[in-house]
């Protein structure tokens, strides 16, 4: 830390918003002296504070890059648009929390890729660091940027911008990452034998390596690997979960946070197979943790934060291996504390009203249930594995039990949809909103019934069955949206939606590929920065970025990938054979189930051949398959 700028910094904080995100100092904050290790490496979450700090993945690298006396981790978020200005205005640079230290000083700057549309904010914080955007100009003084995260299995819209990608889950070769570097930097070489080198740890993707062309449908025509790059990138993951580093003390924030509680990760990975589902792909395969390593880490978390609230987390918690007896030990060891527990992700078919009412009789709030699609047809299109029945069971018990307020999640755009489809999702919220209303009106309890209908527009992703899948025109979601309009009027009823503009952009760089990172670029040059918030984004700004390059967004956009081409993102696979995604596929298109290899035969997904890994479910005290 130098002086002036800690100084610079103190001096504008009175005159920003919310100064506390730039504050630092934090209960549990590791702050070292950057004199006296070997590697700094800055943590960076591309939006504001609020939503970084809630985020589990910076958490669990930041301790364990901490936990290496030659590391110093430091984090670094987005500044707000007024923070940014006050500091282009004071020529304040881009700055880590823990010792204020400028960002281009440090050795390497990672960044988590959760969302397509904070990408332009990356672009944003590499300038306001004074670090050339392209790696091609950034030299061996400048820190190496590397990227990971759920995105970073299409990273190919931020080629350009990144030095090194880093595939799978990152406990399991940031350390690889980090040794590597520290041999380099002893070593005097150049920036480019450093790549050479992080080219060959499994599951380092280096861009620059790569010369890809494109024809017109926006298949890969030409593919060519240099500098002895491997052609086929695999996923790293953890083979034992419950052993693998979790952290146990989070950093307290001064400031509300999106997630503001203890995060517990039960389990990754999910077998459910859900088609339109990119988590469900890309984090496999079923891994849990031990009752007694939750239980153990729940207690030591409490403890170094004083958090109320320990929120149980996977993809679908519902389907931990004795979920029940878990939350049940948990409530019990602290119902004098005061400390709740919550599940975030139950299935319908999966849920149990009883232990909801355990779960809740600390803290009681609404129930969210995720139908996904209106109709049965276009359930199992998606291999949802639930039907209507599920769902009215399910709601009726709780309506009995005296819960009052329901959230019902659905989508629209999916592949083969009809406006009967949409039709479906107000028929099935009416259904559960008159099934309310007629057991409250034979309760005591008057409270009248509240149904909120969220519809979001579907957008295909990478490495799923639908990832050949055509997204839905801008005329056609508004007219879905407008016959939902109409459909969900009635005092018992709340309908949101996504806005159109924003999906559509999300579906661009979902499934873009080199092409659009000069789009992007040129997007940010002329003003644009935190996409995903409403009040910064702009569509037509997007447009004219498109012009500008001669490209026109709708045709990239609303493209179908042909099921037999090669696909941008081809060379980077997360364990799931693509003749597995081209069935399901097909599937999908004849409205056929595939059951949940969970509790069925293997489906032949190829995830366990292809990575050399097992499913574990040490929750159930057994594992291996």
């Amino acid at each position: 830390m130098t002086i002036d700028l800690a100084n610079k910094i103190q001096e504008i904080l009175p005159e920003v918003s919310k100064p506390t995100r730039y504050m630092g100092n934090e209960l549990n904050m590791i702050k070292k002296d950057l004199n006296l290790v070997k590697v700094k490496f800055a943590l960076a979450f591309p939006d504001v504070y609020e939503v970084a700090m809630s985020h589990l993945g910076i958490k669990i690298l930041y301790h364990l890059l901490n936990e290496r006396e030659d590391v110093a981790a430091e984090r670094v978020y987005a500044p707000w648009v007024d923070m940014e200005k006050k500091m282009r205005e004071n020529d304040i640079p881009l700055f880590t929390l823990e010792n204020r230290a400028k960002v281009a000083d440090f050795d390497m700057l990672g960044f988590t890729l959760q969302y397509e549309m904070s990408y332009t904010n990356i672009l944003n914080m590499l300038d306001l660091a004074g670090i050339p955007l392209r790696s091609e100009d950034r030299g061996k003084e400048f820190p190496l940027v590397i990227v990971g995260g759920p995105c970073a299995f299409n990273p190919e819209p931020l080629a350009p911008f990144v030095d090194v990608v880093l595939l799978g889950e990152a406990e399991a070769a940031i350390g690889e990452v980090v040794d590597e570097y520290l041999a380099w930097k002893d070593s005097g070489a150049s920036k480019e034998e450093l790549l050479k080198n992080l080219s060959k740890i499994e599951g380092i993707y280096v861009p620059s390596f790569y010369e890809i062309d494109y024809n017109d449908d926006g298949e890969v025509v030409r593919f060519e690997a240099s500098n002895g790059a491997p052609e086929i990138l695999k996923k790293r993951v953890i083979q034992n979960l419950d052993e693998s580093y979790y952290p146990e003390k989070f950093i307290l924030p001064y400031m509300g946070i999106v997630h503001d509680r203890v995060t517990l990760e039960v389990a990754r990975g999910c077998t459910r197979g859900c088609r339109f589902c990119q988590a469900g792909m890309i984090y496999r395969p079923v891994r849990e943790r031990s009752h007694e390593r939750i239980k153990d880490l729940a207690r030591k978390l409490i403890e170094s934060t004083g958090y109320e609230e320990i929120s149980l987390s996977s993809l679908s918690t519902s389907d931990y291996s004795r979920i029940e007896d878990l939350a049940k030990e948990l409530l019990e060891e602290y119902k004098n504390q005061r400390v709740s527990v919550a599940l975030p992700s139950m299935r319908v078919d999966s849920f149990s009203v009883d232990l909801a009412k355990e779960l809740q009789a600390v803290r009681k709030t609404g129930l969210t249930f995720a139908p996904e699609a209106g109709t049965q047809r276009l359930r199992d299109v998606i291999n949802k594995g639930i039907d209507e029945e599920d769902l009215l069971k399910t709601t009726e018990a709780a309506f009995k039990e005296g819960w009052r307020r329901v959230k019902l999640y659905f989508m629209m755009g999916l592949p083969t949809e009809t406006l009967e489809d949409i039709r479906g999702i107000a028929d099935l919220a009416k259904k559960v909103a008159e099934l309310g209303d007629e057991i409250r009106r034979n309760s005591d309890n008057k409270r009248r019934v509240k149904v909120g209908v969220s519809v979001s527009t579907f957008v295909p992703k990478t490495h799923t069955p639908f990832q050949w899948s055509k997204f839905n025109t801008l005329e056609e979601i508004k007219e879905k949206q407008q016959l939902l309009r109409n459909e969900l009027r009635g005092k018992d009823l709340s309908f949101t939606w996504t806005d159109p503009y924003l999906s559509t952009m999300e579906a661009v760089f979902a499934r873009g590929d080199r092409r659009v990172a000069e789009v992007m670029e040129r997007a940010w040059e002329i003003g644009a920065k935190f996409d995903g918030w409403s009040e910064h984004f702009d569509y037509q700004r997007w447009q004219k970025a498109f012009e500008d390059l001669g490209y026109n967004l709708e045709e990239y956009v609303y493209r179908n990938f042909n099921l037999e081409g090669r696909l941008p993102w081809d060379h980077l696979e997360v364990g799931v054979d693509k003749r597995y995604l081209r069935k399901e596929y097909q599937k999908a298109i004849d409205v056929e189930l595939t059951p949940d290899c969970r509790f069925n035969n293997c489906t032949g997904c190829g995830i366990l051949k292809n990575l050399d890994a097992r499913i574990s479910l040490m929750g159930g005290e057994n594992s291996g398959k």
